[in-house]
């Protein structure tokens, strides 16, 4: 089981590649950041929805940051979805800029091409995203596409969190999110779903996260109860 339901070809748009390059070459004249993470999690979970089919997932990301704000990163994942897609990876491929507005308040805008290599049929689509943040604790985002988890529809996911760090080591999260779908493609107007993160920087570069997800029966209806009942999940990972 997926996020997809009978999926089929539609229009899309694709990263601006003459951005992407033009990023590229600004790069090299101006000092740039290069970060990863490697991460081994109990169970793939997106959005409330599983995304592993409740097993274990590997997961890795980079990402190149320049001074300007501009940064390029690609994050993959094992998945397991419906067995008629095919689908065994997911890559996310990301063009963003972030900047602070002022001592206490940071932004981020970014384009997010969700790719799934050697499907049966066309599940990649393309979203916009911002995240406004609030002393580095407090977040409101917003993702919007013309293509939402692969139809031809709209769709809108809202977020609202907050992390409270309790040392050097220990820190929570937490977070409530619905996301606006089309009733012509889910025969719902959306779902709400919460997630509760306890992080463990035990030692550096790995830190551990134990996480609750929480998702309403909106959410059974669209995905069935399998795939989207709530559920935990522990991940451990390593960043460089």
């Amino acid at each position: 089981m997926s996020r997809f339901h009978s999926p089929r070809r539609r229009r899309g748009f694709v990263l601006p590649l003459a951005v992407a390059a033009s990023f590229g070459t600004a790069s090299t004249a101006r000092a740039v950041t290069f970060n990863g993470n490697a991460t081994l999690t109990t169970d793939y979970v997106w959005r409330g929805i599983t995304q592993s089919d409740g097993d274990p997932a590997a997961q890795a990301g980079f990402k190149v940051s320049g001074d300007t704000g501009f940064y390029a990163s690609v994050w993959g994942s094992s998945v397991k979805f419906a067995p008629e897609l095919d689908a065994s990876t997911e890559l996310d491929l990301t063009l963003g800029w972030s900047t602070s507005l002022a001592d206490d308040w940071a932004v981020d805008v970014n384009v997010l091409r969700y790719q799934y290599p050697g499907t049966a049929v066309d599940v990649n689509w393309t979203e916009l995203n911002g995240t406004l943040t609030y002393r580095n604790k407090y977040w409101l985002s917003a993702g919007w596409s013309n293509e939402a988890l692969g139809y031809d529809r709209s769709g809108l996911y809202t977020q609202v969190g907050a992390r409270f760090p309790l040392n050097d080591q220990f820190r929570l999260e937490a977070m409530v999110s619905h996301y606006f779908l089309s009733r012509a493609v889910v025969a719902r107007s959306g779902y709400t779903h919460a997630q509760v993160n306890a992080i463990w920087a035990f030692h550096a570069p790995f830190e551990l996260r134990l996480s609750g997800h929480a998702t309403d029966s909106d959410a059974k209806a669209i995905f069935g109860d399998d795939v989207a009942d709530s559920r935990a999940e522990a991940a451990l990972q390593a960043s460089f």
